[in-house]
């Protein structure tokens, strides 16, 4: 059980930070490959949370001296100052995602989380999109050239990673390139964005008393999921950025193609 739990922690690192969806691939290889199936469905969805908290803090370990001037300037500066400004394009992107994730998580974790056929068309259309966005767009803005409308349209884009397979940095990523923001930017903009939305995620996931529960029963399975997707989560952020400076998002789309017709055919064997 634990090599599936390291496998499914390394998955999570690098799932979650290039645009390949890391929710569609933690069903994937439970499901699918049946690798982590050992991981019982009780505690499935509060051990990827808990994935996600290890990759939530390779974003703060990683970003933290930008997050530390965002939020000193944001308070002391205001929008007057560019990184002062990003704080409070945070809060704006984040609302949409909040307010969705609210409304809608619980009725998409019922009716399309282990829909692998949903997953799998996710996968294909989101990754043709980032590519045909990436193509077609300059890369004319950085971070600190976006508006407040801008930012409110990454985040809105959010909602659609509420379904597994379209991914939340996919979506990110493919609109920040749509506005025209280049493509180092857009992925680091994704990664702020991560922040607020994947903290709501864990705090009311474990601050439910059945989730507690669930972990206090299984604590070496959670500490060890969260160490490694949070050492792989620091490496996957560093090669991302670096890549991204002289390559598309060529890759990323053929990947998830293939890895949807393998689904697909999977279903019928």
């Amino acid at each position: 059980m634990m090599l599936g739990v390291i496998i499914l922690g390394i998955i999570q690192g690098i799932a979650e930070f290039l645009p390949i969806s890391s929710s569609a691939h933690l069903i994937i290889f439970r499901d699918v490959f049946h690798i982590g199936s050992a991981v019982s469905d009780n505690i499935a969805l509060a051990f990827d949370i808990a994935l996600h908290l290890g990759t939530l803090l390779a974003i703060i370990v990683y970003f933290f001296k930008d997050f530390l001037n965002m939020f000193i300037k944001g308070i002391t500066k205001g929008i007057k100052d560019s990184e002062g400004k990003v704080f409070y394009f945070l809060i704006i992107a984040t609302i949409p995602a909040a307010i969705a994730g609210l409304l809608f998580e619980d009725i998409i974790e019922e009716l399309i989380r282990g829909n692998l056929v949903v997953i799998a068309i996710a996968l294909a259309v989101m990754g043709i999109i980032i590519y045909a966005v990436d193509r077609y767009k300059k890369e004319s803005k950085e971070i600190k050239d976006l508006t407040f409308i801008d930012a409110l349209i990454i985040g809105t884009s959010q909602v659609f990673a509420l379904i597994p397979g379209f991914s939340r940095s996919g979506t990110t990523i493919a609109t920040g390139r749509m506005l025209n923001l280049n493509r180092e930017d857009s992925a680091k903009f994704s990664f702020y964005l991560s922040a607020p939305v994947v903290l709501g995620a864990v705090i009311l996931t474990f601050f439910d008393a059945g989730t507690m529960n669930v972990i206090s029963s299984n604590l070496s399975i959670f500490i060890v999921g969260i160490i490694v997707s949070f050492i792989v989560g620091i490496i996957t952020i560093e090669y991302l950025l670096k890549y991204l400076r002289k390559h598309d998002f060529k890759i990323f789309m053929w990947y998830r193609v293939i890895l949807a017709i393998v689904v697909i055919i999977s279903l019928f064997i």
